[in-house]
């Protein structure tokens, strides 16, 4: 197709980060407040903007793009405000944007008087198709007005009032710049500030736009790293788009190819299709155990908090923080991730963390467990059992889910819909617990005759007709299906019991499970509960009877 070119390839020998890991978090700068609000229909009012910078400072970050000073009274009053009201930690680094023009650059210095330290952050667009369509100009023209802009920031650093200034240049379209070029201009920008290894300069390589995979992205910033002189004065750090939908994958290979420093959104807000997602990136490198230095235990509370400042919503699918992130509505899902969470009752807290089909502990980001399981007609067996077990207490024996799972999805199927945990709750009693037909019990009771031996008188209501039975067994289960055996009801024995408490106290309920097996092999599960043990069985017999088919 001739309308599109390949991107091509970096000339690079010998690559290096295929074979490297990440085994530490980059410096985090967010720009949330310059190109996060710069991309919103409604950008922030000064007092969301206050409101969301003092979130960041409590996330963790270290560096904060504030704004665009010398672009509008609002970006000028805002930064001041942060200054002037101390908002800004004395660890905290404040960063500003600004075009490399004179009055510019003057006003900006004049707004960061009286900061603790800040970021003085110059670009200029270097791409061969800005370099003819937007500029007209030659390699040479804009390589001058980085280093005149350079030479500005330094004439005015004295407005700032002896505020310590560090520099950061990108050379705007890095990622369909010249990879040669972008080295020499950033060489010349180098030659202008003379960095030191004690006020290192920022080289900011921005994927402007994405154009290719995000191993090309990784070439271009190893060759850079490998090229540009005196390295140990030089901070690399990336600004990712997602155009391609790689920004993560683009820039956690450009922390493998040498970037020291990410600047990026939370939840990806940015131009077009976003900047780069912080909290995937952070939260990615948090699962490899990596002490990423941004707090999101409380990710719902952040997350609300984001929606509320910036009127964006965060997807359901958003990783991590997605109301759907921690759901499963597959079956075989479902199943997995029960068995899983249930093992891991039995380990020691800090067991390493392989549930299956949930890369990260729920826990750690504010996420509830109840969250996991949801139920709909692709559900399968293990989903129900969870949400009775999680939410009521109630452990039914694992040959009976198959049963149980078949009840709830015909249910789902039926509504075609999701079923709510107080639905499948109230199927399970209406299905198991509060059966009365065929077989109802009016009347009961036991006498212990001595050792294992009970006799069990009842009053029964079977097809409507009322029958007075009486038997004795090991114990009431045995004595009342004994009993039954005298009865109209179809002849069976006991294959499976089980029982247990649920709750504690005076108020422990027992709930029991018995499957019985008709003479025709047929199987049936019923179940019980009631504050008496022995009766929570003899229900469990009633509700198994009144489950059968053809009856």
């Amino acid at each position: 197709m001739a309308k599109y070119n390949p991107f091509g390839q970096i000339p690079i020998k010998n690559r290096e980060w295929p074979d490297k890991v990440i085994t530490k978090a980059p410096a985090w700068c967010s720009v949330d407040l310059r190109d996060g609000n710069q991309a919103l229909a409604i950008p922030m009012n000064v007092e969301q903007k206050l409101a969301f910078f003092d979130m960041l400072v409590k996330i963790g970050f270290k560096e904060i793009e504030v704004g665009f000073p010398s672009a509008s009274q609002t970006e000028y009053d805002f930064t001041r405000r942060l200054i002037e009201e101390n908002h800004i930690p004395n660890d905290v680094t404040i960063q500003v944007l600004c075009q490399c023009r004179e009055h510019l650059v003057k006003k900006t210095m004049e707004c960061i008087k009286g900061a603790p330290k800040a970021i003085f952050h110059i670009y200029n667009s270097t791409s061969p198709s800005q370099r003819k369509y937007t500029f007209n100009m030659t390699k040479d023209e804009i390589t001058k007005i980085a280093v005149d802009g350079v030479e500005l920031v330094k004439k005015y650093i004295p407005l700032a009032e002896g505020v310590p200034i560090q520099l950061e240049y990108s050379p705007e379209s890095f990622s369909n710049t010249e990879v040669e070029y972008a080295v020499e201009i950033c060489e010349a920008v180098q030659k202008a500030w003379k960095p030191t290894a004690d006020n290192k300069i920022i080289f900011n390589l921005p994927s402007t736009v994405e154009y290719a995979t995000a191993n090309i992205f990784a070439d271009q910033i190893e060759y850079f790293c490998k090229h540009i002189s005196h390295r140990e004065n030089v901070i690399v750090s990336l600004h990712a788009h997602n155009d391609r939908g790689t920004g993560v994958a683009s820039t956690e290979l450009g922390i493998l190819a040498g970037a020291q420093r990410v600047e990026g959104t939370l939840f990806g807000n940015g131009e077009r299709t976003g900047n780069l997602d912080i909290v995937t990136t952070a939260l990615n490198m948090y699962t490899q155990g990596i002490d990423t230095g941004l707090d999101f235990s409380n990710l719902p509370e952040i997350t609300r908090k984001y929606t509320e400042f910036t009127d964006m919503e965060v997807p359901p699918r958003q990783p991590y923080a997605g109301a759907l992130t921690f759901t499963a509505f597959s079956g075989s899902h479902q199943d997995a991730i029960r068995k899983g969470m249930t093992a891991r009752k039995s380990m020691a807290e800090d067991a390493p963390w392989d549930v299956p089909y949930i890369p990260i502990d729920p826990h750690d980001i504010g996420r509830e467990y109840e969250e996991i399981i949801r139920i709909n007609s692709q559900s399968g067996k293990g989903g129900a059992a969870w949400i009775l077990e999680q939410d009521y207490g109630i452990f039914l024996p694992k040959a009976m889910h198959p049963t149980l799972g078949k009840v709830v999805t015909e249910a789902a199927d039926r509504l075609q819909r999701e079923l709510s945990s107080e639905e499948i709750y109230q199927l399970f009693l209406d299905t198991w617990i509060n059966t009365t037909s065929p077989l109802k019990i009016l009347d009961i009771a036991e006498n212990y005759l001595g050792g294992d031996k009970v006799q069990s008188r009842a009053s029964i209501s079977w097809n409507g007709n009322v029958i007075s039975i009486g038997s004795t067994g090991n114990g009431p289960l045995d004595a009342f299906v004994s009993a039954l055996g005298n009865t109209p009801v179809p002849h069976f024995s006991v294959s499976s019991f089980y029982e247990h408490a649920i709750g504690a106290g005076t108020g422990t309920e027992a709930i029991a499970c018995s499957e019985i097996t008709l003479d025709d092999g047929r199987k049936y599960w019923g179940c019980g509960r009631s504050t008496n043990i022995g009766q929570a069985g003899v229900n469990s017999i009633v509700s198994a009877v009144n489950r059968i088919s053809d009856i």
